[in-house]
């Protein structure tokens, strides 16, 4: 068989991983579905059901075997939450870590603790640095994630800042040339959308992400943030979910195809 056949003949694997992602959703044990979604273990699963916290419509589970759809499931007289996977965004306030382990305040005190008990946990979708505010997305899907922070992905990154000295009306063709190239490193960043709206504030338009690249690039044009928040990521901004600090949502993330 020629080359370009064969070729043809191999499967999409991006399909084959939405469909057996899809069949394993759809049906599962009632105790592997508590301990998917983060309820709780698979052991502990038994008591829940015998105390009839588990329910498929209005019919009471009677077994840890019994199979149900995740959106069928009612557990404490509630729907499961995200039955099809996370995808959530967080208005993230400043003062607060993106990780799991560091001490002080963290950006998962300000989700539900059991987003990080599902199987797969939930994950932040990029990071934010203690003091950058703004928009973060969460997902427990871990191919969303992976494209969503490929480097290859380019997806543009909105920010708003503000700064303590004035930002040079040059680095505006400066950022979008292509050529600029951040202290220690070799190769330059991609072009980049400076916007100002007086001598010190403005916006940035970012299609990679690098360690601390926003202020770093304002520093290098004499230009220290003094406040720097993400408003936007592709086409989901903080201005069409209309967040508070601190506040999350669901999203689709269909938005992002």
């Amino acid at each position: 068989m020629p080359k370009k056949a064969l070729s043809q003949t191999r499967p999409d694997f991006n399909l084959v991983f939405y469909i057996f992602s899809f069949i394993i959703t759809c049906v599962m044990r009632t105790d592997a579905l508590l301990a998917r979604f983060g309820y709780c273990s698979r052991r502990e699963a038994p008591r829940w059901i015998r105390a009839g916290r588990c329910a498929a419509g209005e019919r009471l589970i009677q077994s840890p075997a019994e199979k149900v759809e995740p959106a069928d499931m009612l557990v404490d007289g509630e729907p499961v939450e995200f039955p099809r996977g996370l995808f959530a965004a967080l208005y993230k306030p400043a003062g607060f870590t993106c990780s799991h382990r560091e001490g002080g305040r963290l950006v998962f005190d300000l989700l539900p603790a059991r987003w990080l008990r599902r199987n797969p946990p939930a994950s932040m979708v990029g990071r934010l640095d203690k003091e950058t505010t703004g928009l973060l997305l969460i997902s427990d899907d871990g191919a969303f994630i992976h494209r969503m922070t490929s480097p290859n992905r380019h997806l543009p990154k909105t920010y708003e800042f503000t700064t303590s000295s004035p930002v040079p009306k040059e680095a505006v063709s400066l950022f979008s040339s292509g050529r600029w190239k951040l202290e220690g490193e070799n190769k330059p960043c991609l072009p980049a959308l400076l916007h100002l709206r007086g001598e010190r504030s403005g916006f940035l338009v970012l299609r990679e992400g690098r360690y601390h690249q926003v202020r770093r690039m304002l520093a290098s044009v004499g230009a220290p943030v003094l406040t720097l928040k993400r408003t936007a990521v592709g086409l989901l901004s903080l201005d069409v979910l209309k967040l508070a600090e601190g506040e999350w949502r669901p999203i689709d993330p269909a938005i992002f195809d």
